[in-house]
């Protein structure tokens, strides 16, 4: 299995979260499937734009409060092995909508939307030791919400920003950066995990 290209935004504002993304996406082309029920023949439209050859980079976006089974069991083989230059993103209020199957193949991030995605001036792509402990050190007191607020911004630091292909483990990282989070583990840690992930031995 490849390693995935897109993430799951899990936002209670789905339109609010679409033009973040469209107006954080310039000048990639984005093309936007928006449904109260996501259902087969939308998974079918999806399917068609998917497979249209790109040059370039092309985010889909796929968004509804509801999604069918059969609707999302269509879309798995897209999900593990999307065509190249496609990135998908896919828009949930919740978590639960989605089939385990779906939720396995994409890195799953919660959107607060008591905030904008932070700024984070790294580059993860070269990032050391010394800019790891360096960003630990500036991030020494933040609380919960705020370190999640910085996970969210890694992420998309990583995977808008600078388009890097992530690996299965920064993947895993990020996923399980939130139920950390919410099971109380020290922010600090939390952020360790994920940026140590993107050091390279030199």
């Amino acid at each position: 299995m490849s390693a995935p290209r897109g993430h799951i935004l899990i936002a209670s504002d789905i339109q609010a979260e679409i033009e973040r993304l469209e107006a954080s996406l310039k000048p990639h082309r984005v093309v936007t499937f928006v449904e109260e029920n996501f259902k087969i023949e939308h998974a079918k439209l999806v399917m068609s734009e998917a497979y249209i050859s790109e040059s370039q980079v092309k985010y889909i976006i796929l968004a509804a409060l509801e999604f069918t089974s059969v609707a999302q069991n269509s879309l798995l083989k897209l999900l593990e092995e999307p065509p190249p230059h496609i990135e998908l993103i896919i828009i949930s209020p919740t978590k639960s909508n989605l089939l385990q199957t779906v939720r396995s193949r994409l890195p799953i991030l919660k959107i607060n939307k008591t905030h904008e995605t932070l700024a984070i001036a790294l580059n993860l792509a070269r990032i050391d030791y010394a800019e790891v402990f360096l960003f630990l050190k500036e991030n020494a007191r933040v609380k919960k919400n705020e370190a999640k607020a910085l996970v969210e911004a890694l992420f998309f630091q990583a995977t808008v920003v600078q388009q890097l292909m992530l690996t299965p483990l920064q993947l895993e990282n990020f996923d399980k950066a939130y139920r950390l989070l919410d099971l109380n583990s020290r922010p600090q840690s939390v952020l360790a995990m994920i940026l140590m992930s993107f050091v390279k031995e030199k």
